[in-house]
């Protein structure tokens, strides 16, 4: 797994880390004990930065982190967010870019990851009752007190990142991001990160599971998986987005790769892109470790544009109440 420059603020980390939000909420029932085998291989593998949140549980996923791997924490740049509130009891509030509540989550996400400095440190969603220089000013603060390296915002208008930008200098900016989810292409947000020297942080770069070719229905899927309300997921939604994966599969047998990893290929081959594919399974981690070292042509390229282009998901990528929370 080759190390990369994270954007130009000084962090270098394998260009595909690990997403760990699945180990713990959203994605049905947990196994802490495969999630812990699976995040030690991840570090085995050369994968390098850890990507976490503290509203993965809520606070589950930074302790599993702390408690797991805490002990190897000089082998990976560990990454976490914040910006939507959370009671030390987990109830779950809006978004809030506060200095006052981004204080107390950073000094609880210390504490849950058994740390005393966190690498990349995000806001999650942006706060509309708040300034974003306000928010980063704070961040800022987080900096100069060595309690975080590095900066990065998620889910962010490409006006809301210049100005973020300007107040304290981004690392990382994250987005959904993959051959279903192109609209960073069209919306400014990849262009202004590549003009500012921000690295491009594509979560979700296999369409959510969609672009695997494992699931053939919602039926596949845990009862408690989110993604059963997930509009793409939705039937005739899924029906049309399958159609699109049985094209990106017969590309890949041609191949000789399995259709998730042509797909997490073709992210990792953007300028200036990492991705942070996420899975709670040694077996998915594999795989998608593999993908780093697919080398994708002219050809290659050009055939996945013809069948996956901007726009060609059948669905919005988040229902209506998630859609509130993106770039603004």
């Amino acid at each position: 797994m080759k190390n990369v420059a994270w954007g130009s603020q000084g962090l270098e980390a394998s260009i595909e880390g690990l997403g760990a939000m699945g180990m713990s909420a959203f994605y049905g029932g947990r196994d802490d004990e495969e999630s812990a085998a699976t995040l030690h291989r991840a570090l085995d593998l050369g994968i390098s930065l850890i990507d976490t949140a503290e509203m993965y549980g809520p606070f589950l996923n930074e302790q599993l982190i702390g408690r797991v791997i805490g002990g190897r924490s000089d082998e990976y740049a560990l990454a976490t967010k914040t910006g939507v509130e959370l009671g030390d009891d987990g109830e779950r509030g809006g978004p809030n870019g506060s200095p006052a509540y981004l204080r107390k989550a950073l000094e609880r996400s210390l504490r849950n990851l058994g740390r005393e400095t966190i690498d990349l440190y995000y806001i999650h969603r942006v706060d509309p009752n708040t300034p974003i220089e306000e928010t980063f000013g704070a961040m800022g603060e987080f900096v100069a007190e060595g309690k975080v390296r590095y900066l990065g915002i998620s889910e962010a208008a490409p006006d809301t990142i210049r100005r973020a930008h300007a107040t304290h200098p981004l690392t990382a900016v994250q987005t959904e991001y993959s051959l279903f989810e192109r609209s960073p292409e069209v919306n400014g947000v990849l262009d202004v990160t590549r003009e500012l020297g921000i690295a491009f942080v594509a979560y979700s770069p296999l369409g959510r599971g969609i672009l695997t070719g494992a699931i053939a229905s919602t039926d596949d899927l845990d009862a408690a998986d989110f993604r059963r309300s997930n509009p793409r997921y939705a039937d005739e939604n899924l029906a049309a987005n399958l159609r699109v994966v049985e094209q990106v599969r017969s590309l890949a047998d041609a191949k000789g790769v399995t259709p998730g990893q042509l797909a997490l290929a073709w992210v990792l081959q953007q300028q200036g892109v990492v991705a942070i594919p996420g899975t709670k399974r040694r077996t998915y981690l594999e795989e998608n470790v593999a993908a780093a070292d697919i080398e994708l042509t002219a050809d290659d390229l050009a055939a996945l544009e013809k069948v996956a282009p901007v726009g060609v998901a059948a669905g919005e990528r988040y229902p209506e109440a998630g859609l509130k929370g993106v770039h603004l």
